[in-house]
């Protein structure tokens, strides 16, 4: 087993891609790959692999291009609108259709609205008519060896039926790039597969895969490698053997003690880089063998689909022949400050929503495992390397993953936590899809901060007033005194202990808790004011809740926290408890409200936000979950 590796060194990105493109031509493996015959029928989204040329015309042959009567135009020239002109059918005029080759000795259509017919044998005509009129000349559309579609063209389904239009079954399109996909790790599993604790789901080579093949290559997977040096040489070595022109290893990139990637390819072949100055996505790995480019792919998500963004899909492109695109960008703001790696280019996935004339851009949780931020991304954001992030306010253009349009159809809405927020968002999408709900969980009070900043549409809370006994006015007040606001019942819920299956200590009530470990959740969540009122009731201090500071961002966090055995105990949702097949203890039902800024109201994206918040099917669903009264949903407390 070879030694532990570090990372060989930091090099920039432009530079890990100059070394690779160097190799790649040292190789011979720069330049697009070579034609196939493909038939037209499996030809769509393929490249052409050279200049297509018509095999005929198209027409082939000289055709009336309306029903009507073929003629001679220099027999016409008499006809008047006061003095009809006779022609003798099969003679002077001929019945044609659509699309039917003209007859000998005609170069033009009359419509047939145009004329009268007497007899069976004679038609009147009213007014001459010119060469060629109402003819489709042949090679009208397409000249036989002319070209029609260019080299490096992606076909589209126009452009397969032109090819068909002039004598084409076939087509020479570049061969797809074939890259064979090495998942590594022992303590992996297939995604069909349940795992067991200490067991993860191998789901990499399926975004990797898929970024290949939505790219116009083609992925096989092999079996999962374990975390065996000899093994992963092996596997290599077969990789090797089959000539795919990429081979990609997943994990194993990193310096840990069970990273073998770059090991081995520096075994087999030549190592080019181990480490780049991106984040995420840090411990890629670039090397060459048997002239077959070779990539460790990091293995968190979020890092390793950044990797197949940054050197997997320009490789698929360039040997298609495809230039990469240029991204769709935006301007806009962040809500947030960003700290970044001052030598590393930090990419950042955004939500995105247009509020008061201005794009913003909240960043969102950016753990390198967290896919959920890949599936939720609007844009992505580039902070180049030497820059020490940016702060909240400040400009960045972000690469947009959705269309403008939607973005700027979309309700933001910041504050707490949730589950029934993505039941209304499924609702308005079937109710009206051109708009959208994004929601970001930074608890009760940081919504109302969001909307003070202008960061936000809407802010969701459930705050607890000890000395009112009633929900979110009086922090209105608090922290929005100077906004005409309204406020809208969500909904009620169901507030409570989440407790393990069983509930082994025997907890009844928030007296109980001394002795337990607690699952909080953090500052400003509404769930926590509530949590610290109840204790007052009880006599208990903070100090006294073993866990106290042990701070989570969602209900469902708490209940995977409390299944997990992190912790005995933590404060949350019925719903929550129930995800996770939890016991439950309810101690009150509160109100869940909605807070909107006034000059909101009548935006295309809340006021259909609100329309659903009142449609009886969303309210009939939302009183039917565990946990929740929509008795009062829609209805306006201010």
């Amino acid at each position: 087993m070879p030694k532990r590796q570090i990372y060989l060194e930091d090099i920039p990105l432009e530079e890990a891609r100059a070394r690779l493109q160097t190799a790649l031509e040292r190789a011979g493996r720069s330049r697009p790959l070579a034609g196939e015959s493909v038939p037209l029928e499996e030809a769509l989204g393929r490249v052409t692999a050279g200049p297509v040329r018509a095999r005929r015309s198209s027409p082939h042959f000289h055709c009336a291009a309306m029903d009507g009567y073929a003629v001679r135009a220099a027999a016409t020239v008499s006809a008047r609108e006061t003095q009809a002109l006779p022609l003798r059918l099969g003679a002077d005029a001929f019945p044609v259709n659509t699309g039917d080759p003209l007859p000998e000795n005609t170069d033009a259509v009359i419509m047939i609205e145009n004329v009268n017919q007497p007899d069976a044998d004679r038609i009147l005509i009213y007014a001459s008519v010119a060469p060629w009129q109402y003819v489709r000349l042949m090679g009208e559309d397409m000249v036989e060896t002319e070209t029609v579609l260019q080299v490096n063209h992606q076909m589209r389904p126009v452009d397969i039926g032109a090819l068909a239009g002039c004598g084409h079954s076939e087509v020479a399109a570049r061969r797809k790039p074939r890259a064979l996909i090495l998942p590594t790790g022992s303590e992996m599993l297939p995604h069909n597969q349940q795992p067991k604790r200490g067991q993860l789901t191998e789901y990499n080579s399926l975004i990797l895969g898929n970024q290949i093949r939505a790219a116009g290559g083609e992925a096989v997977v092999t079996d999962i490698v374990p975390d065996d040096f000899a093994a992963l040489r092996a596997a290599l070595q077969g990789a090797i053997a089959e000539e795919p022109d990429l081979i990609l290893l997943l994990s194993g990139s990193s310096a840990g003690a069970h990273d073998f990637s770059a090991a081995a390819i520096g075994e087999l072949g030549e190592l080019l880089a181990h480490g780049i100055a991106v984040r995420p996505g840090h411990p890629v790995v670039i090397g060459m063998a048997a002239d077959i480019p070779v990539i460790g792919i990091p293995g968190y998500p979020v890092s390793a689909a950044l990797t197949g963004e940054l050197f997997v899909l320009p490789l698929i492109r360039q040997w298609l022949g495809l230039q990469t695109p240029p991204a769709a960008t935006a301007d806009a703001v962040s809500t947030r400050k960003i700290v970044s790696p001052t030598g590393d280019d930090d990419f950042v996935r955004v939500a995105l929503a247009e509020i008061d004339g201005r794009l913003q851009a909240t960043p969102l949780q950016r753990g390198a495992g967290v896919i959920t931020s890949l599936v939720r991304a609007d844009g992505l954001a580039h902070i180049p390397r030497f820059h020490e992030g940016l702060d909240r306010g400040a400009a960045l253009k972000v690469a947009l993953y959705q269309p403008l349009a939607s973005i700027r159809r979309t309700a933001m809405i910041m504050g707490s936590h949730d589950p029934m927020l993505d039941l209304l968002a499924t609702h308005l999408r079937l109710r009206a899809p051109e708009n959208r709900i994004v929601s970001v969980n930074v608890g009760s009070i940081g919504g109302l901060i969001a909307l003070r900043r202008g960061e936000a549409h809407l802010a969701g809370c459930h705050l607890f007033d000890p000395d009112s006994a009633t929900y979110n006015l009086p922090y209105l007040s608090r922290y929005l005194r100077d906004e005409a606001v309204t406020l809208v019942t969500f909904a009620h819920r169901e507030q409570g202990l989440i407790l393990p299956d069983g509930n082994p200590l025997g907890i009844t009530s928030i007296a109980d808790l001394r002795g337990a470990r607690y699952i909080n959740r953090q500052r400003g969540a509404g769930t926590r004011l509530l949590f610290d009122h109840l204790l007052g009731q009880h006599e208990l201090s903070p100090e006294e809740v073993a866990g106290y500071e042990h701070e989570e961002y969602t209900h469902l966090a708490v209940a995977a926290a409390v299944a997990d055995g992190i912790g005995d105990c933590g404060m949350g949702l019925r719903s929550a408890a129930e995800a996770m097949g939890l016991d439950f203890i309810g101690l009150t039902w509160e109100r869940f409200d909605l807070a909107i800024p006034r000059r909101f109201l009548e935006t295309a994206p809340v006021a259909a936000l609100l329309d659903t918040l009142r449609d009886g099917a969303f309210i009939s669903d939302l009183g039917g979950q565990s946990g929740y009264r929509s008795d009062e949903t829609g209805q306006i407390v201010i």
